[in-house]
């Protein structure tokens, strides 16, 4: 294949691209508007699934190396109410199929799977724009290249989604504030012990932490809130205590064990709006460029949106590498199946954050837990 090909970022879902075609022979650069890969911390914990994100690592080449990074034990649930009262408690007995690994590791697992100079860093893309033949991307130091195939895996608010599509992601009415306890089963053994071994879910109408233990006694907790930006606009995140003070007020009445993920928060709180694109989001095709992950088909955290990130980048690198002289036939025939799969999880996702978050809450989650077990 002598097409030459650009992915502008370098999240998980553009490094599984880069990689699966590094595998098959055909060179790509990576252009990543982040300084260094160790610039900012990547997240904490990514369920990754049997059906979708472990199918990417497969195709990537690199499973037994993604085996190394698992943390044992964590695929526990546990879904409580508000006063603490635990409702539903899923074991994890070894047979789940979404192992638990940290963000950070498994895209550092797959930078480091790369050639040396694939990835371009401090590359921050201002704009770009079709060609006759291809496309040009500018970065904001004045710098541009051109390429004739452009992949826009930038996330959210993406730069190259233009060349395809007019849609904007929308705000879900939903906004969490991340929050960060470290040393927890000696300095908050009550929190510890209700968050467990792996992934809690407190759940209240416009309400809802969600909570992971991680490495070292760490938990790692989104603190969920369903109101306006405009609400949230009043509170400083510049500074800390009055904002922790402020999200800790809307928890009035909650156990202590579960309030002390927000009001014992060892990092400043960090809000974190939750946007997605239209369920049904699609394009008609347009040489010589495509989208993959959240540039394609954001959706509320729905534990997809790594998944399917990087299923995305595996399934274009596969079809680009199954057709050598045929980059259009490779696109249509990878739009093809991510759009009803990008569609599917969005309504799923919207459909999840309803269930969390709206005046049935717990109790609809419950019984769809109930029912699938």
């Amino acid at each position: 294949m002598n097409t030459s090909v650009t992915i502008v970022g370098a999240g998980l879902g553009g490094l599984t691209l880069a990689r699966v075609l590094h595998v098959h022979g055909i060179p790509a650069a990576v252009y990543e508007a982040e300084p260094s890969p160790a610039s900012r911390a990547q997240g904490g914990l990514l369920d990754i699934h049997d059906y979708n994100g472990q199918l990417a690592v497969e195709a990537a080449g690199l499973t037994a190396e993604f085996r190394s990074l698992i943390l044992e034990g964590r695929q526990e649930l546990r879904l409580v109410s508000h006063d603490g009262t635990v409702l539903f408690k899923q074991p994890d007995d070894g047979t789940g199929g979404r192992p638990e690994v940290h963000r950070g590791e498994l895209r550092q697992l797959l930078i480091d799977s790369l050639p040396e100079g694939t990835v371009h860093w401090g590359h921050k893309v201002s704009g770009v724009r079709a060609l006759a033949q291809g496309c040009e991307v500018a970065f904001a130091d004045g710098g541009t290249v051109t390429t004739d195939l452009l992949v826009g895996a930038d996330g959210a608010w993406s730069k190259v989604r233009p060349l395809l599509s007019s849609a904007k992601p929308e705000y879900s009415g939903v906004s969490s504030v991340e929050t960060f306890l470290h040393d927890s089963d000696r300095l908050f053994p009550a929190t510890a012990e209700a968050v467990g071994g792996g992934m809690l879910l407190v759940l209240a109408p416009g309400h809802g932490i969600t909570a992971h233990r991680e490495r070292d006694g760490i938990l790692h907790a989104y603190i969920g809130l369903q109101r306006p930006l405009e609400w949230f606009d009043g509170i400083d995140f510049t500074a800390p205590a009055a904002a922790t003070a402020r999200i800790a007020a809307e928890y009035e009445g909650w156990s202590t064990a579960l309030t002390t993920l927000i009001t014992e928060s060892a990092t400043a709180p960090v809000l974190r709006p939750h946007y997605g694109l239209p369920i049904e989001h699609r394009w008609e095709r347009v040489p010589g460029v495509t989208l993959i992950g959240d540039a394609a088909h954001l959706a509320p955290p729905n534990g997809e949106g790594a998944n399917l990130a990087m299923l995305d980048g595996a399934e274009l690198g596969l079809a680009l590498a199954a057709h050598p002289g045929d980059v259009e036939g490779a696109l249509a025939e990878y739009e093809q199946a991510m759009f009803p799969r990008g569609a599917e999880t969005a309504a799923e996702g919207a459909h999840l954050q309803r269930q969390m978050f709206g005046p049935d809450a717990p109790h609809g989650l419950l019984a769809e837990f109930v029912a699938g077990t």
